[in-house]
């Protein structure tokens, strides 16, 4: 009993230390990222005040160099650094979610041992490189191919819109074999070092917002690939890059439950010190009807996140279980789609609260609006996400691709 109770008071202790460097990182960080937002520059901030505070590695396994938190404890954190930004926290996502995460959860152990210390230990940037110019909701359309050559594999494609894609020193990035075609054509993952010039890559500044964040694409010329980074085995980068994306998704969903959060702080202080009409704008009925609409998304969200956080730590916990892991695939889903919206809607309605200095960059609810966008396309559109959750209740015989 009294062990089973110090360990319980170790993890609470673990976990309210997270959050608190989180919080100190975000409060650390805000003017640094504001003036990057208004100057429309990449910030390296980010990265380096992560390194500081520990950061970079949060839900990696204390052993790989991280801080072994748990998904509802990375969860919060994630929604506490999208507060900042939806730019701040997709270097995050990029980082860890989904640039981290297929390593430790379909690497082998030399793999993990190789990466992942040295990504939460600030010396790799990684990423996660699936979408290509014409391949994004269908992977299964992709391009990029690979081939045997001696002891490596030798890469050719273009990879597209990827967040960290022109920083990341690592890419976990799929391509299907050169040398077959038809059904039996299934694609592999593959951990990619970026050093080299058969690895060319470029930064893309037209986009409207994540201006402090980094998006890129990269063309590979029989880049080289050791055989030994090969991930999951020859033929596994569809189910790979599929339950990556689930980690990804929940990465997006509590990002904008920050944006949220943040949308309601900066709209309810605005709404109690700006005067309209003779009177504070927070006593004008129309203006309390968004507030408790922003509220109300918060309220939604947080507890879809939560749920879905819930659900993939259970089915991580029991890889083997496939009702698990469909329950989590599901209720993830569930809660990226709710979330990205009402954080649009969030976004939308503070931006009114504020009327013409909403739309503004100077203000931090016209920045939400531009950032949060996005959120409604990668790691999964809306459409895609309505698909599969209509799929889950009507069953697999009415899926739209099939």
């Amino acid at each position: 009993m009294k062990a089973d109770s110090a360990h319980k008071t170790a993890e609470a202790s673990a976990r309210a230390a997270i959050l608190a460097d989180v919080e100190a990182y975000c409060e650390e960080l805000r003017p640094l990222e504001e003036l990057c937002y208004l100057e429309r520059r990449f910030n390296p901030d980010i990265q380096r005040l992560a390194l500081k505070h520990n950061l970079l590695g949060m839900p990696l396994p204390v052993d790989l160099g991280g801080r072994g938190a748990d998904y509802v404890t990375y969860a919060r954190a994630l929604a506490r650094i999208g507060r900042e930004g939806t730019g701040v926290r997709t270097f995050f996502s990029g980082q860890t979610s989904i640039g981290q995460y297929p390593i430790l959860r379909y690497g082998n152990r030399q793999q993990q041992e190789r990466y992942l210390p040295r990504s939460a230990a600030g010396e790799l940037v990684m990423a996660f490189g699936l979408t290509e110019p014409d391949a994004g909701s269908n992977p299964l359309e992709m391009t990029t191919t690979y081939r045997r050559d001696g002891d490596r594999y030798l890469l050719n494609g273009v990879k597209y819109l990827i967040s960290n894609g022109s920083i990341a020193d690592v890419v976990v990035g799929f391509g299907y074999p050169a040398d077959k075609s038809g059904p039996q054509r299934r694609m592999s993952a593959f951990i990619i070092e970026t050093a080299g010039d058969t690895f060319v890559r470029e930064e893309l500044h037209s986009k409207p917002g994540m201006y402090t964040a980094n998006t890129g694409m990269f063309e590979m010329v029989d880049h080289p690939v050791p055989v030994e980074n090969l991930l999951g085995g020859e033929g596994n980068g569809f189910r790979i890059a599929m339950g990556t994306l689930v980690s990804g998704r929940l990465s997006v969903a509590a990002g904008c439950l920050g944006v949220i959060e943040d949308c309601l702080a900066e709209a309810l202080n605005y709404s109690r010190t700006r005067s309209q009409h003779g009177k504070l704008i927070g006593k004008h009925q129309l203006v309390q009807e968004h507030l408790a609409e922003i509220e109300m998304a918060r309220v939604a969200s947080e507890a879809l996140v939560l749920k879905a956080a819930e659900a993939k730590a259970a089915s991580d916990a029991d890889r083997d279980n496939a009702e698990r892991a469909a329950a989590a695939d599901i209720q993830v889903a569930q809660a990226k789609f709710f979330a990205t919206n009402a954080a649009w809607q969030a976004a939308d309605r503070a931006v009114q609260v504020f009327g013409g200095r909403g739309w503004s960059e100077l203000y931090r609810v016209g920045r939400h609006l531009q950032d949060v966008r996005v959120c409604r396309i990668y790691e999964g559109t809306d459409e895609i996400l309505k698909l599969k959750i209509a799929a889950s209740l009507l069953g697999r015989e009415f899926n739209a691709f099939s």
